[in-house]
Order: C-alpha cells, then sequence, then structure tokens
C-alpha cells in the first residue's frame, strides 16, 4: 500500500496496515479498541480506591478519573492501539522460590527494563501511523493514567483473570503491554471472553493472601507491591510470607494453565540473565549504593533504590533460617539507612532464633 493510498483507505485497511507492521516489527500481540472504558473496569478502579487498597500508591487516586476515561487524558482520542510483548520464561519461573541461601527475582525484572524496550518500539509504530495515515497519536508505557489491562481486555489481546492480570490464550500471563492513542477512528476487535472458568489457582498460589475474592486485588498484601512500591519497613506479619522473593512475586502468574501454550519470549532483552536467576543472599546484601547500579543498570530493579533492595534481601535472609548468613545480616544493623538497618535486626533475631513474627 502506498502512502497516499494508505491516507485514503478506510478503518478497516488501515488497521490492517497498522496490524501487519506491529507484527513485523516485533509485537506478539496487536489489538484496537475504542477510547472508553466499560462500565465495570471503572466501577472496578472505583472501589479499589475507596477500599484504600492501592496503599502508597498515591498517582493512582490522584488521576483516577483520567485513568478510567481515556478522553479525559486526551479528548481527541478515538482508538486505542493495544500491543503486547511476551516475556514469558524458558524454564520454570518459581525455581528460585525457597532456596535458602538464593533469592527469587520477579521474571519481569531479570534483563532489561520493559518501559525502555517497548517504549522504543512504541515510538517506531507511531512513526509509521503518523507518516502513512496523517493521524495523531500518543504512546504510553505504564507511566500514564492508562487501564492497560482493561483496554487490553476490550481489544481482544485477552481477559483479566481472577488476579487481576491479563491472561492470553497464546502467552498465557506473560505479556508487557502498551497502547498507541490516537485521531484514527479504527473498526474494535472484539473484545475476549472470559475463560478463566471455575480454576482458581491464581488465588490460591498467592503466599499473603492478597486476593479478597476473584477480580480483585489488595495491594497493600501484595509482595509486588511491598518489595517495590512500599517505601517504608513491611509489616512484621507478612514479612514470613514473603519468604525469599526480594523483587515481586510471580505466583499467581505461574500458576495459571494457560500458560501451558506460551512460548519463551524471542526477545533477546528480555529473557532473563542467568546471574538474576538465583542469585547468592550473600552477594547481594552487600551491594554499596554504587554496586547496586551498577549490577542493576538497564534493569527496572534499578528504580527502587539500594537501600529498599537491600531491606528486601535482608527479609528474605531472616526467612532462610540459615544461620550461616548472620556474619552477612550483622553489619546491616548498623546501616545508615533506618530502614535497612530495622529489617536486617529483624533478621538477625530471626535466625538467633528469636521469633519475631
Amino acid at each position: 500500500m502506498t502512502i497516499a493510498s494508505a491516507k485514503s483507505a478506510d478503518g478497516a485497511g488501515l488497521s490492517a496496515l497498522i496490524r501487519d507492521r506491529a507484527l513485523a516489527l516485533g509485537f506478539d500481540a496487536v489489538g484496537f479498541a475504542p477510547a472508553h472504558l466499560a462500565p465495570l473496569a471503572r466501577a472496578r478502579l472505583h472501589a479499589f480506591l475507596a477500599a484504600g487498597q492501592h496503599g502508597e500508591m498515591g498517582w493512582l487516586a490522584a488521576r483516577s478519573e483520567q485513568r478510567s476515561h481515556p478522553q479525559s487524558l486526551w479528548p481527541a482520542a478515538r482508538s486505542v492501539i493495544c500491543l503486547g510483548l511476551s516475556y514469558a520464561p524458558a524454564g520454570d519461573p518459581l525455581a528460585a522460590v525457597g532456596r535458602r541461601d538464593r533469592a527469587s527475582i520477579s521474571v519481569y525484572a531479570r534483563n532489561r527494563d520493559y518501559h525502555d524496550v517497548l517504549k522504543g518500539m512504541l515510538k517506531h509504530l507511531g512513526q509509521f501511523i503518523v507518516s502513512r495515515c496523517a493521524a495523531e497519536i500518543k504512546v504510553f508505557v505504564d507511566t500514564a493514567p492508562v487501564m492497560e489491562k482493561p483496554l487490553a481486555a476490550a481489544a481482544g489481546l485477552g481477559w483479566q483473570g481472577k488476579h487481576t492480570n491479563l491472561v492470553s490464550r497464546r502467552h498465557g500471563s506473560w505479556l508487557f503491554l502498551g497502547e498507541i492513542y490516537t485521531t484514527l477512528a479504527l473498526p474494535p476487535d472484539p473484545p475476549h471472553a472470559d475463560r478463566c472458568g471455575t480454576c482458581t489457582r491464581c488465588l490460591s498460589a498467592c503466599p499473603t493472601a492478597a486476593f479478597p475474592a476473584p477480580y480483585r486485588l489488595d495491594a497493600t498484601r501484595c509482595i509486588a507491591y511491598l518489595t517495590i512500591e512500599h517505601a517504608g519497613p513491611i509489616p512484621h506479619a507478612l514479612r514470613p510470607l514473603i519468604g525469599n522473593r526480594i523483587y515481586g512475586c510471580d505466583d499467581c502468574l505461574a500458576v495459571c494453565p494457560w500458560n501451558r501454550f506460551a512460548q519463551a519470549t524471542r526477545h533477546a532483552r528480555l529473557a532473563g540473565r542467568a546471574d538474576l536467576a538465583a542469585p547468592a543472599l550473600a552477594e547481594l546484601a552487600q551491594l554499596d549504593d554504587a554496586g547496586f547500579r551498577r549490577r542493576f543498570a538497564g534493569s527496572p530493579i534499578r528504580r527502587i533504590g539500594r537501600n529498599r533492595f537491600v531491606r528486601n534481601v535482608a527479609i528474605a535472609i531472616g526467612n532462610s533460617r540459615d544461620d550461616s548468613l548472620l556474619p552477612v545480616i550483622a553489619p546491616l544493623t548498623a546501616d545508615r539507612d533506618a530502614v535497612v538497618a530495622e529489617a536486617a535486626g529483624w533478621a538477625a533475631a530471626r535466625l538467633g532464633g528469636v521469633n519475631t513474627s
């Protein structure tokens, strides 16, 4: 299709053009949705915020109107192009869980920061759309008030499972999501039906019982929230349940039966680094700020900073019940960061046989 014909094509022709280009750029899933959200998605967001289950993530509440109404964010938007990028692991995502002297890191954080990878691909697609279709666009990757999962479900990429994450029949629970808002009026794809059925494996797998009901998440109990978003001391009652998970948690994602159809990601920058598959807790505990920055350059882990990261490592050491790690944790009880020092003291007490839970 030439540039001239692209600019005069009908909506279906433009959708086909954009879809083909997206797949050629390496995206694994493409769909189109109207620039508005169904009432159920808005209701779930408001209930989540009203219950205070967003914890310290005040940015969710601050721009909830724009989040629940895409055209409040950009009134000119008529369609949303939803893109998915598979990061499915090659092996067992929970292989490191429970290894006493090792750390478990969420699959998504074992290589390059997906924001950078996905944003670059979206910009290439956006440039193509602007040049070929005479349209305006805005590109988003998890950094703006966009309800990615409901939009992806509306665009037919999958459905929101009982763990509240997107589930794809082809890619399981392992899709990064990005969006392009556009002034183009593109025919929407049919929304995907919910195929969870009676399965509740994801709910039962949660170590901290963070799901008060199917399709509802209490983020204040979620290990991903506690180890990444939460800045202060982690509640004592939840610490033993975290185990050795030092950055995020994949339990609810990993047990989804639809993962059996997912093939390992073909994107080298998203495939797990060997040194982050099950790193030694003793090594991670000794990272200073400069060492932390070097170790996690280009990784999403870097954004939480050394102190929050080492706090998480200290809790994992306390949960290890491995007293050979006492010499590693002892120096951290005098750490300059009060939160790290407190977590290290808790860990040292547990290794010493004192019940602190």
